[in-house]
């Protein structure tokens, strides 16, 4: 018999409720499950990314990525828990103060369609290794990989501790109807700001992993072929439905025709002559995210590909110029395989025209220049910077990866996700072998003391 929601998470609060998920080794056992969990059904995984989205199966290994993810939990969650010793001050003595990271309950880790696999799992170490029960909802959209992680799910873990839902809408409104004491969401900003809604009425803290449009500034002081080749390779993965690809390129306008042949060399020797029948390229999700995209090759001038079928979901890795910041393309994150340039003549003017929008989740620089490398650094907000490549910070388990503003709420991958899924409480203890009398009354005399340890 299907259990409802109510009813998985009210056997989650009681499986929580016995204690069995704060011991460490079982959380160490849990996460080694996971892992074999992953490896047995490797192929099953590649063959479901293929089906959902035409991944290839180079770029469908990056999904299998979230094992490297729960090696470094298992590898370092005995120092994760260890209670931290802090200072006291003089006016505390007899006293000893730590930090206790403890686990928050019951959590919710919803999942996008465009990582299907790697966006469900790696929020799921932080939660595990935190001593939390756990519901996924894997999306929809690609639902060949959400069936793979619903029976995944199943036949590794107990319901009562974590288990996968499936479903439309309908569900995702049932869940975020509950009560639950941490709501992980990836996705788009406007999916995004109905969870926090719903969570908003229970009091649930947020994380929201959710996008933008990634600015990629372009100096003159470059090497142009490795910039050109990181920039197609990143913005063309999964044909652009990715969070963190480059949205737009904002060019020095002295180099701009060198960077365009440079890039459309790229793409000739990544995709061939007809990028259609590659083996190495990705399809559109849907028919619905498709004709969005087709729309946008109508603006400005292309200077490659441009071509779709939408018997096939293909649109063709495509760059385009002569576009303004009022264009089309220029208003809504892109997430899809169109790269619109615009150019600059002044390197302050990049760096305006960027803080004039909402911050990004990724932010690129491709500069030899140090003085410019730090003036993105210092005058730029963005949930991450990746100076002269592209996509690739988001490998680094030891960099928490998050948005900030329109890109985000919280962070996670390596120690911050532990620290996202765990509650961090503040313990004083004193000790009775002594009592000083400077906080009671009578205050008279005190006051002065009290100024100076203010002071």
């Amino acid at each position: 018999m299907l259990l409802s929601v109510s009813d998985i998470i009210g056997q989650q609060r009681q499986f929580f409720a016995t204690g069995k998920t704060k011991d460490v080794d079982f959380r160490i056992e849990q996460l080694k499950h996971l892992k074999s969990a992953i490896e047995l059904h490797q192929s099953r995984i590649v063959a479901a990314v293929k089906a959902d989205l035409n991944r290839p199966e180079f770029e469908a290994y990056f999904e299998i990525a979230s094992i490297a993810e729960v090696n470094y939990a298992i590898k370092n969650l005995k120092s994760w828990v260890k209670p931290k010793k802090v200072p006291t001050s003089i006016d505390q003595f007899p006293a000893s103060a730590r930090i206790y990271p403890e686990p928050l309950g019951v959590v919710l880790i919803v999942g996008p369609w465009n990582y299907p696999f790697q966006l469900m799992i790696s929020p799921l170490v932080g939660a595990i290794a935190a001593g939390n029960c756990a519901i996924l909802k894997p999306s929809e959209i690609a639902s060949h990989t959400s069936e793979v992680v619903a029976d995944m799910i199943s036949k590794t873990f107990d319901p009562a501790y974590v288990a996968a839902v499936e479903g439309g809408v309908e569900i995702s409104k049932q869940l975020l109807a509950e009560k639950f004491d941490h709501i992980f969401f990836t996705g788009g900003t406007k999916i995004g700001k109905i969870v926090m809604e719903a969570a908003a009425k229970h009091l649930t803290p947020v994380t929201l992993e959710l996008g933008g449009k990634s600015p990629c500034i372009v100096d003159s002081d470059i090497q142009i072929e490795y910039t050109a080749k990181r920039i197609a390779w990143g913005k063309f993965i999964n044909a652009g439905q990715t969070c963190i690809a480059p949205d737009y390129l904002l060019v020095d306008k002295k180099i701009k025709p060198d960077l365009m042949s440079a890039i459309k060399t790229a793409l000739h020797e990544f995709y061939g002559e007809d990028p259609q029948q590659s083996p190495d390229y990705s399809r559109i999700i849907n028919q619905h995210h498709l004709k969005r995209l087709v729309e946008f090759i109508k603006d400005g001038e292309i200077v490659a590909g441009g071509k779709s079928n939408a018997e096939d979901r293909y649109i063709s890795p495509t760059v385009i110029d002569k576009v303004s910041w009022d264009s089309p393309v220029m208003q809504d994150e892109i997430f899809g395989p169109i790269l619109p340039v615009l150019e600059y003549d002044d390197f302050g003017e990049a760096i305006a025209q960027i803080n004039a929008r909402p911050k990004p989740l990724a932010l690129y620089l491709f500069s030899k220049d140090k003085e410019k490398q730090q003036r993105v650094l210092r005058e730029t907000s963005s949930g991450g910077l990746c100076i002269n490549d592209t996509v690739m910070q988001v490998g680094v388990t030891t960099l928490p990866f998050g948005g900030v503003g329109d890109s985000g709420i919280g962070s996670y991958h390596g120690k911050a996700s532990f620290d996202t899924f765990s509650h961090y409480k503040s313990v004083l203890q004193k000790s009775f072998w002594l009592d000083l009398k400077w906080r009671y009354a009578p205050y008279k005399g005190k006051l002065d003391l009290i100024k100076k340890a203010i002071g």
